[in-house]
């Protein structure tokens, strides 16, 4: 059962944020525990119809009313609005937990004053059906027993992992924050090349996307890594080996693939400064 210690302040209830409210109730937290700030109205009506409250802005939340957690789940461009409203929390029994792309723990600590205990996270959308990848970062205002419900809170909907280098959060925005918008990619390359050896376009597709699925499925399950199932697949002198030559050649998908990575990561970095 998850235990977050007190009041939990969700601010920003839109993909992400409903996602992580859902794998938080469904981990045992009680919806009257949890405050959310919500002006959309359609998804301030889906916290209410799962039990939590819900308030347009942080500034209709009481005077003595004192979180526990406050987690960012805003887009980044609506930060500055935002951090004024929830200054106040900013102190030794509150940690303020953002999953905003491109705002450094430097960036909180100017909005949020010394005293803020910040983690900064980096997930991915998997989070939606519980399979998420996130990776968190931590200033030393954050102890212990603060970094560790901030794991739990993201462990609700996935995987976790850390790192002291918060700079490792970029590479780590491009490959497992962009990483799904790939895999998707590369379910359309491989429908449309279907399409190109004379499948129908409606099996083509299909055929890509449970592949892809099912690829994905027994990594998660299986004990050996990812060459090695790439290995099992492949018989020699047969048809993926075929393939596997284009692909793994010096001009295939590695390079391509390491070059987009770091195109990314350059521009995480420009967006965090």
């Amino acid at each position: 059962m998850l235990e977050v210690g007190g009041p939990l302040l969700l601010v920003g209830c839109g993909k992400m944020g409903g996602a992580l409210l859902a794998g938080w109730i469904e981990q045992g937290v009680k919806p009257s525990e949890v405050s959310v700030v919500e002006p959309n109205r359609d998804a301030a009506e889906a916290v209410a119809a799962m039990g939590a409250r819900v308030l347009g802005a942080a500034g209709k939340l009481e005077a003595g009313f004192a979180p526990a957690v406050v987690l960012l789940a805003v887009k980044p461009q609506q930060m500055d609005a935002v951090l004024p409203e929830v200054r106040r929390f900013a102190g030794a029994k509150t940690v303020f937990l953002s999953i905003a792309a491109g705002k450094p723990i430097a960036y909180f600590e100017a909005g949020l004053g010394p005293a803020a205990a910040v983690v900064r996270a980096m997930p991915n959308t998997p989070a939606a059906v519980g399979r998420g990848m996130s990776v968190l970062s931590a200033n030393d205002k954050a102890d212990g027993a603060q970094r560790k419900v901030c794991e739990q809170l993201l462990s609700a909907v996935g995987e976790v992992a850390w790192v002291e280098d918060e700079g490792l959060l970029d590479p780590v925005t491009a490959v497992s924050g962009g990483g799904p918008a790939y895999v998707f990619l590369l379910i359309e390359a491989l429908a449309e090349a279907g399409v190109e050896a004379g499948l129908p376009e409606d099996l083509a597709m299909r055929l890509a996307r449970v592949t892809v699925a099912g690829a994905g499925e027994l990594v998660h399950q299986a004990a050996e890594p990812a060459g090695k199932l790439r290995e099992n697949v492949t018989s020699p002198g047969g048809t993926t080996l075929e393939a596997l030559e284009i692909l793994m050649a010096p001009d295939g998908l590695q390079p391509l693939m390491t070059r987009a990575i770091a195109a990314a990561t350059r521009r995480s970095r420009e967006l965090a400064s």
